[in-house]
C-alpha cells in the first residue's frame, strides 16, 4: 500500500509542477513573513528576555493571570464580542432584509451601505474619535450644545466607550455582510414569500419563520467569524479610547500585546498574551471549520 501512495503522490507531484512553480515564491514569502515569526514568537514566550538565553518555562504565561491589566482585557474582549453580537449582528441582517424589501432604488442603496466599507479603517477610527470626543467641539458636543446641554466625556466613559467603538466597527463593515445576506435572500424560493403574503403575514413574520430559517447556515458561519474578528480589536480602542482607557476599559488583548512590547518592552510577556490570543481564536477557527463539515455532510445526506 504504501509504494502505491508514494507512486501516486509523485505522479501527482509532476502533474501539477507547474502549479507548484507558481506559488513558490509566495510561500517562501508567506513562510519568512508569518511562520518564521510566529515560531520564533512561540519560542520567546517560554524565554526570559528577547536574547533567548535564560529559559523560564511557562513563568510568562502565569505573570499574564497575575496582571489586573491582562485580566481586564481578557474581560473586555468579551465585552466587545458580547456587544459585537448585539450591534453588529443584527444590524446588518436588518440591513439586508430591508434590502431585499426594497423596490425602488435598490443599486443606490446598495452603493450607499457599501461606501464605509472602502474607507480605511484607521481613518473611520478618527472620524469617530471626532464624533465621540471628549473636547467641546466634537460632534456629538456641538449637537448637544445646540440643543442647550452641557457637553459630555464620551470617551472618558467606563460604561460607554465599548459600545460607541462597536458602534464605530459596525458602521465601518456592516455594509459588506449585509451584502452577503441579501444574496442569501434572493436564493430563497420567492414562492414562500409569495403565500406568506397572500396569507397576511407582515414583514416580521415573513423574517423570522421564512428567512431566519433558510440562512441559519450563513448565519452561524458569519456568527463565529464575527467573534474571531472582534477578537482581534487592536486599532479601536488605541486611537477612540486613547490607548485603551479609561482605566483600562476598553483595552484589547491585541492592544495589551502591543503595549506589552512597545510601551513596557517587556517582549517575552507580550509574545506569551499573543500565543494566548492566538490559541482562542484557534479554538474558534476549529469550531467554525467543525460546523462548515458538519452542515455539508449534512447537505450531502439529504
Amino acid at each position: 500500500m504504501k509504494p502505491y501512495n508514494k507512486k501516486r503522490f509523485k505522479m501527482i507531484l509532476k502533474k501539477n509542477l507547474l502549479a507548484w512553480a507558481i506559488m513558490l515564491p509566495s510561500l517562501c514569502l508567506f513562510a519568512f513573513f508569518v511562520w518564521v515569526p510566529i515560531g520564533k514568537n512561540i519560542v520567546l514566550s517560554f524565554f526570559n528576555d528577547y536574547d533567548f538565553k535564560e529559559f523560564v518555562g511557562f513563568k510568562n504565561y502565569q505573570s499574564l493571570f497575575m496582571d489586573d491589566s491582562f485580566l481586564a482585557a481578557l474581560k473586555n474582549t468579551f465585552s466587545y464580542i458580547l456587544w459585537s453580537l448585539v450591534i453588529g449582528f443584527l444590524v446588518p441582517i436588518v440591513m439586508g432584509f430591508l434590502l431585499s424589501e426594497c423596490i425602488h432604488a435598490k443599486g443606490f442603496f446598495r452603493v450607499c451601505i457599501y461606501i464605509p466599507c472602502m474607507i480605511s479603517g484607521i481613518a473611520v477610527v478618527f472620524l469617530f474619535r471626532n464624533i465621540y470626543g471628549d473636547e467641546s467641539y466634537s460632534i456629538l458636543n456641538v449637537i448637544l450644545r445646540a440643543f442647550g446641554k452641557q457637553p459630555q466625556a464620551w470617551a472618558s466613559n467606563a460604561n460607554l466607550i465599548i459600545p460607541l467603538i462597536v458602534l464605530a466597527m459596525t458602521w465601518k463593515g456592516a455594509g459588506a455582510t449585509a451584502l452577503i445576506y441579501l444574496s442569501n435572500f434572493q436564493q430563497i424560493d420567492s414562492s414562500l414569500y409569495e403565500a406568506s403574503r397572500m396569507d397576511g403575514a407582515t414583514p416580521v413574520q415573513r423574517f423570522t419563520r421564512i428567512t431566519l430559517p433558510q440562512m441559519r447556515n450563513t448565519l452561524i458561519t458569519l456568527f463565529i467569524l464575527q467573534i474571531i474578528s472582534v477578537f482581534q480589536v487592536f486599532y479601536e480602542p488605541l486611537v477612540i479610547g486613547y490607548g485603551g482607557g479609561p482605566l483600562d476599559s476598553s483595552l484589547s488583548l491585541m492592544l495589551l500585546s502591543y503595549q506589552y512590547a512597545f510601551e513596557d518592552l517587556e517582549y517575552s510577556k507580550a509574545a506569551a498574551s499573543s500565543i494566548f490570543l492566538s490559541l482562542i481564536i484557534l479554538v474558534f477557527t476549529c469550531l467554525y471549520f467543525g460546523i462548515v463539515k458538519y452542515f455539508e455532510r449534512r447537505e450531502k445526506k439529504s
